[in-house]
């Protein structure tokens, strides 16, 4: 949220228009009758809801949810690793744009510093967190020359280096498609100095491209919406805040679940309402870029959906 653009006088939401724990936990509960069996916390940035990591041990305790991570800027990660590694979160994801102070600055907020996070980083390694994937948006003319210094300073760290090429999430990032490096010319760069292989999906609908080190030190993905679009194999649902249900990142409107939730819907009113909305998406918003250009269609903004 760019102070620039948002400033000091934006009104938050309050706190009785966001989901309370009880009812995402509800909720999670009702999607894994649907067949989910990952969650991941996001934002806005997670680490600022206080008691954060009493979420976590209630999602932790939905039975037929086998994978529970969650994506933060970094910036309190070092006070809070431990605290949500207890609580059983099992996955971390920070984002990692560059390692030069100025460059993080400059794509991060002017309030966000890089110390902070590689502490933070540092942090969850102690507290037993294990192959956390490091996400870099890449934007040319900005820190595409930096970008093998991250997988030189990771390499071999059992972390993962994603690079994401520069997307127009939402409506205020100023997107150029001029300013976007495909993913085939990172993977060229970085192969020229580390040659890779590579691997197989975890599983399908994965958004990175995995690729492995040839000499056994880790490996790297590329998530390339731009180039490479692959919203046919999208299996995410993203439910904001204030409880509404977007069925694509690049989504004009949420269908609110808030609502009836507190209205006293019975759980099958929801499963049905959900099964609903899923069933009947169309969403292709990369693919319809891919094929004639951004064209213009206003999108929530990325803080309420996370990535």
């Amino acid at each position: 949220m760019p102070a620039e653009v948002f400033g000091e006088s934006y009104s938050f939401l309050k706190p009785q228009e966001m989901l309370s724990f009880e009812e995402i936990a509800r909720l999670a509960r009702l999607f894994v009758r649907l067949g989910v069996v990952k969650i991941k916390l996001t934002g806005g940035e997670p680490l600022l809801r206080p008691w954060l990591p009493d979420l976590v041990e209630m999602l932790k305790k939905v039975e037929g949810i086998a994978d529970l991570a969650l994506i933060t800027n970094g910036a309190h990660l070092a006070r809070m690793a431990k605290p949500l590694r207890a609580a059983g979160l099992m996955r971390l994801t920070v984002s990692l744009d560059s390692l030069d102070p100025e460059t993080f600055a400059l794509m991060n907020g002017r309030a966000h510093r890089l110390a902070p996070v590689l502490d933070g980083i540092a942090a969850a390694e102690a507290a037993g967190f294990s192959g956390i994937k490091l996400n870099a948006v890449v934007i040319r003319g900005v820190n595409d020359h930096q970008a093998l210094e991250l997988v030189r300073r990771f390499r071999g760290t059992g972390h993962i280096i994603r690079f994401i090429e520069y997307m127009d999430v939402g409506n205020r990032n100023g997107w150029r498609r001029d300013r976007v490096v495909p993913s085939r010319e990172l993977l060229a760069a970085v192969s020229a100095e580390y040659p890779l292989v590579p691997a197989e999906p975890n599983y399908r609908g994965e958004v990175a491209s995995r690729y492995s080190f040839s000499d056994g030190q880790g490996e790297i993905g590329f998530i390339s919406s731009v180039s490479q679009p692959f919203c046919r194999d999208c299996t995410r649902i993203r439910l904001s805040a204030d409880g509404k249900l977007y069925t694509c990142l690049f989504a004009a409107n949420g269908f609110d679940l808030r609502g009836p939730l507190r209205r006293g819907a019975a759980d099958q009113e929801l499963l049905s309402m959900i099964r609903a909305l899923w069933s009947g998406r169309s969403d292709r918003y990369s693919e319809e870029r891919a094929e004639k250009g951004s064209h213009g269609t206003r999108k929530v903004e990325m803080y309420t959906v996370g990535g």
